[in-house]
């Protein structure tokens, strides 16, 4: 099983930006050991619990901190930037780690209306530019031609994976059209997931990049000891989710004991609902709760992440589902 890593770089409550970048560092290299194919970051912004909005620069920062492991945008959030910026920034990237880079692209803003203001200057843009601002940007790697006027230096001639990140149909139709490598984000939003993937899959184009699909899922895993501690640490995530939508972003909070029973039905059905990808408890529950998932899927891959407040405890859970999978 291929198994990789999304990381938001979470501020904790009582934290800051510096040990939340230190501990991605940390859990990096852990990861790098333990066999985990890659290590992503995303891009949000205006967000207090995740310091990745600068997501080139964090990723420089996991890249010269470690040698083998993968690192890539999970992803970066396109109709915020110039695609000439992004293929500079990760032609930069690539060029100082040279076949360690992936990026993965979204249309989404990676934050609300008001931030995405303050990054673009004006909501004005065109919705249907993201698969031609993708193509313009695959366009900008390709080898140096005669009288190309711009050009992303560096940049031009890389070989950098391109990824499209999606929660919905329409990345599925764009990823299997440009045939390249899908990434669906179901570890928040698998509303739609079954159907994205047979999309994907059944109208994907052969390209010079890939000949056949290939799909990576998200997937929450809060792996401990025992089933009501996987439980508890999973309350993080689902406070983050809560404040969230009632429209009260916060850094990430600590776990709460039976934080999950203690909220109204709707807010549970909620929480059921946007994170039925994960596995949660001992290693047997999330083992078996894995590799159900595979098996329903048929994924290629899956990006595990683990929004846990302790940092050694994150570590411990993707240790845990390292040993199970990765090691032997």
């Amino acid at each position: 099983m291929i198994l990789s890593i999304l990381d938001l770089a979470p501020i904790v409550e009582g934290g800051d930006a510096a040990l939340a970048f230190s501990n991605s560092l940390d859990l990096a290299r852990h990861a790098e050991r333990w066999g985990y194919r890659r290590f992503w970051m995303a891009e949000h912004h205006s967000m207090p619990g995740v310091a990745s909005a600068a997501t080139a620069v964090a990723l420089g920062h996991i890249a010269a901190g470690t040698s083998s492991i993968r690192v890539g945008a999970g992803g970066v959030m396109l109709p915020n930037h110039a695609p000439l910026v992004i293929a500079e920034q990760f032609g930069t990237l690539e060029s100082l780690h040279p076949g360690r880079i992936d990026l993965g692209l979204g249309r989404a803003p990676g934050t609300d209306q008001a931030a995405a203001h303050a990054l673009r200057r004006t909501l004005d843009s065109d919705p249907n530019a993201f698969p031609r601002d993708v193509v313009e940007l695959m366009e900008y790697f390709k080898p140096s031609e005669d009288g190309r006027r711009v050009r992303a230096i560096p940049g031009e001639g890389l070989d950098i994976p391109i990824w499209i990140l999606g929660s919905s149909l329409f990345g599925a139709q764009l990823a299997a059209m440009l045939g390249l490598p899908y990434a669906f984000a179901s570890h928040f939003a698998p509303q739609q997931m079954m159907e994205a993937i047979d999309v994907y899959r059944s109208t994907f184009r052969p390209s010079e990049r890939l000949d056949k699909p290939y799909v990576m899922l998200g997937f929450n895993a809060f792996a401990a000891d025992t089933n009501d501690e996987g439980e508890r640490l999973a309350s993080s995530m689902q406070q983050t989710f809560v404040n969230l939508r009632s429209g009260q972003p916060t850094p990430l909070q600590p776990p709460v004991e039976g934080y999950k029973q203690s909220l109204p039905r709707p807010q549970q059905a909620m929480l059921d609902q946007l994170l039925s990808c994960s596995a949660i408890g001992a290693p047997g529950t999330v083992k078996a709760a894995i590799e159900d998932f595979v098996a329903r899927t048929g994924a290629d891959e899956l990006m595990i992440t683990s929004q846990i407040f302790d940092h050694a405890a994150r570590l411990r859970s993707y240790e845990i589902v390292a040993r199970l999978f990765l090691e032997g």
